[in-house]
Formats: structure tokens, sequence, C-alpha cells
């Protein structure tokens, strides 16, 4: 059973900054640490397109990008996994927790953006991200705030 988890924070910098630095292929990496040392994605984050996130030892998701709306919303479909370089998306293992969403909304507030992350999980994830995730985003607020505007 998937349950949605939401994890706002207020960054102070504006949407473009926060957007850009939440893809940008080389901060991606920056801020991602938190949830696995060296990860990386593989595609593009436009609507429709498929996107690889993966781990250096070759481990991932397949997914695809299902909405992109520029420096608003983006939202990722993922469809399966990746293990050892083989992708998954028809194993009842897979099947049980896809299609699985991980949503950003990039909000205008008063001194920068409000983002907000929404992220479907199945029980046994739900604590590793209760405690990566805000310590990811307070990894990508630390990298927008020291960028320019």
């Amino acid at each position: 059973m998937k349950k949605t988890l939401q994890f706002p924070i207020l960054i102070e910098a504006p949407r473009k900054v926060v957007w850009d630095t939440m893809l940008g292929p080389d901060t991606y990496k920056l801020w991602t640490a938190e949830f696995c040392e060296g990860s990386f994605f593989e595609g593009s984050w436009h609507q429709g397109e498929k996107i690889r996130f993966m781990s250096p030892s070759g481990d991932g998701l397949i997914s695809e990008i299902a909405e992109n709306r520029l420096h608003e919303y983006v939202s990722i479909r993922h469809l399966g996994m990746i293990v050892a370089g083989k992708e998954d998306t028809m194993s009842d293992a897979v099947k049980a927790w896809t299609p699985a969403y991980e949503n950003y909304r990039f909000n205008q507030a008063p001194n920068g953006t409000e983002l907000i992350v929404s992220i479907d999980v199945t029980p046994e994830f739900e604590k590793y991200m209760q405690d990566a995730f805000p310590k990811a985003l307070q990894r990508l607020k630390g990298l927008c705030e020291k960028r320019p505007g």
C-alpha cells in the first residue's frame, strides 16, 4: 500500500535558481547525495521523456517525466527498477508499487521559493524517505542560497 509523503521547504532564492539547481546535472549530484553518494540521472526532464535515476553501482529507477511546467512544477512517474543494468517494469514486485509519483511544486514566496515535494512510498521506504528527504532538501537550499539570483 502506497502512501504519499510531503516535504515543504522555504528557499531564499528565485524559482529559476531553485529549478536550475535541482535539475542541473552537476548540482543534482550534490543534493541527492543524501539518498546515495554518487547518484546521477540519464535522460531528459522534458515532459513525456524517459529518465533514469542511477547509483554508481548501476542500480536505479526507470521513470518518465509526467509533467513539466517550467519553474513551476515537475512530476516524475516511476515505472520500474534497474538492477545490475537491467530494467524491470513487469515483475510482480515492481507492479506492486508502480506507477509511483515524485512531484515538485515551486511556489513564489515573499522571500524566495516555497518548494513542496510529494512522493509516493511503500511502507518499507517510508522511514528512509522521512529521514533522507529533509536532509537532501537542506542541501538543495544551501546550494540555491549560495548561487546568484
